[in-house]
């Protein structure tokens, strides 16, 4: 682990009346010790609920919220992605405050936050499974007729192609009595655990490998529990070589469901360590009481919170260029919650970080960012303007983090950098120059190293020095804004 300060930001230093000089330094201090957390374990709680690529591991926001917050104080993250943030801040006794446009992402981080009762999730579950059971063995003919109808076109083809037939009755019987579960907490944590089913790192009920990794691939071979081939045939060459990574194995949706409600709520059981307990006793074991965590959908861009009422922000945007593009893997489990394909791709054009240029807002950059995006659009005038995209949306982003932020307090950025035709992106450097221009200080910038066995990031066991997602993945860039109080 180490620490680099920003050479246009190497002169800044605290005026003598200062009262966040503390703070500064606190924040330089934190910044520079070990952010790495490798072989510490990052699913306890609610953590460990469902797959989602690139998330940070807990331990990171915990650290910032114990050191630079007091219980009560608000905690943000204006792009909640997997919720690890405001899971942090529930369980530290703050109150956790969670934006995304995603709408798997508000559900996962819904889930993980709302206090729940492990008896009643699990007589929920039963009473899914069982409902289920009996669409399946007494009303297949009606059921097959219901599913023939729930989609649109397009959308009836995706799922065609990505699950098998008896994979889609499965899921069918389970989602319709999923939609009759009427309270809000417990009919959320079992889509979740449902959507768990399908979006894992292993394998799931589809027919894609990699949707952890967000770079989906169909099956050559399926087979059933019994090892019939269902459809698919010899392989040959590369592929009978690699037949592990191409051939799959049916599994049952109810099984897996099951299994993985067992799963989660395991997390929440009374006298487990790792357990969330504020879920059954109401309050912390170290006294905190737990506060409600606000999840809602809405845009980092524009952010519906007051000026200066948020103690602290910890959050990680996205890559530039949908390096990571997680509507790809989303959409997988969302069909099944009623959003078409189509308005699902209309969505993704709205992430930051992607390539749509139609209509994109562009900024007048800081000139070093400014340089970078150049030389990126002499190499491709695509890609250029893809990037200049990117950092136009995170200077709006940072331009409201500073807003809503209280004078003297802290954000954190977790970011890794791209590399676009061979030009690595300098993101770090370029968010902390353009963060500087709005009016943060920015300390130093914290350098941790990835665990590749462990992060969920789509990775060869092999490194490769020419491959464009392997040259960004080793390190990852912790930039420490604080807003001054002058």
């Amino acid at each position: 682990m180490s620490v680099r300060t920003p050479k246009l930001l190497e002169r800044q230093s605290c005026r003598p009346r200062e009262t966040g000089c503390a703070h500064l330094e606190t924040l330089a201090r934190l910044l520079s010790e070990d952010l790495d957390f490798h072989d510490q374990d990052s699913l306890y709680a609610a953590h460990g609920f469902h797959s989602f690529p690139a998330k940070f591991p807990p331990q990171l926001p915990r650290k910032f919220i114990e050191a630079l917050t007091a219980p009560g104080d608000v905690v943000l993250d204006p792009m909640a992605g997997s919720g690890t943030t405001v899971l942090e801040a529930y369980l530290a006794g703050r109150r956790g405050i969670g934006f995304d446009i995603d709408p798997l992402a508000l559900l996962l981080t819904r889930a993980k936050t709302m206090p729940c009762d492990p008896v009643r999730l699990a007589r929920a579950a039963k009473e899914v499974l069982d409902g289920a059971r009996r669409a399946l063995a007494q009303e297949r003919g009606a059921l097959e007729e219901r599913l023939a109808q729930r989609w649109d076109a397009r959308t009836s083809a995706f799922v065609d192609y990505w699950f098998a037939r008896e994979t889609q009755l499965e899921l069918q019987a389970l989602m319709e009595q999923l939609e009759r579960v009427d309270d809000v907490r417990t009919r959320a944590f079992l889509n979740l655990a449902f959507s768990a089913i399908i979006i894992t790192k292993s394998g799931g009920v589809s027919l894609a490998f990699d949707l952890a990794h967000t770079r989906p691939h169909r099956a050559r071979v399926v087979m059933d529990t019994d090892g019939r081939t269902l459809y698919g045939g010899e392989l040959a060459g590369n592929l009978a070589r690699r037949v592990r990574f191409v051939t799959k194995t049916l599994r049952s949706a109810l099984a897996e469901f099951e299994n993985r409600v067992k799963q989660n709520i395991g997390a929440l059981a009374p006298g487990q360590e790792s357990g969330l307990q504020p879920c059954l006793t109401g309050l912390m074991e170290d006294e905190y009481e737990p506060l409600d965590a606000l999840v809602v959908h809405g845009s980092a861009e524009a952010l519906p919170l007051a000026d200066a009422s948020v103690d602290l922000i910890v959050t990680s945007p996205p890559y530039a260029s949908n390096a990571i593009d997680y509507m790809r893997a989303h959409k997988f489990s969302l069909v099944w919650m009623g959003y078409p394909i189509d308005a699902l791709g209309k969505q993704r054009k709205l992430y930051i970080g992607g390539e749509a240029l139609t209509d994109a807002d562009l900024e007048v950059l800081p000139q070093n960012t400014r340089q970078i995006v150049a030389e990126v659009t002499r190499l491709d005038p695509r890609k250029g303007r893809v990037l200049c995209r990117y950092y136009s949306e995170m200077s709006r982003v940072l331009r409201e983090m500073h807003r809503v932020l209280r004078s003297g307090k802290s954000a954190i950025v977790v970011v890794g950098s791209s590399v676009m035709r061979g030009r690595d992106t300098e993101t770090q450097n370029c968010l902390a120059e353009i963060g500087a221009e709005i009016g943060f200080q920015v300390p130093a910038i914290g350098v941790r190293s990835l665990d590749r066995d462990r992060r969920m990031m789509p990775a060869s066991s092999q490194r490769d020095a020419a491959s464009q997602i392997q040259q960004r993945m080793h390190v990852e860039y912790v930039i420490g804004f604080l807003k001054p109080e002058w």
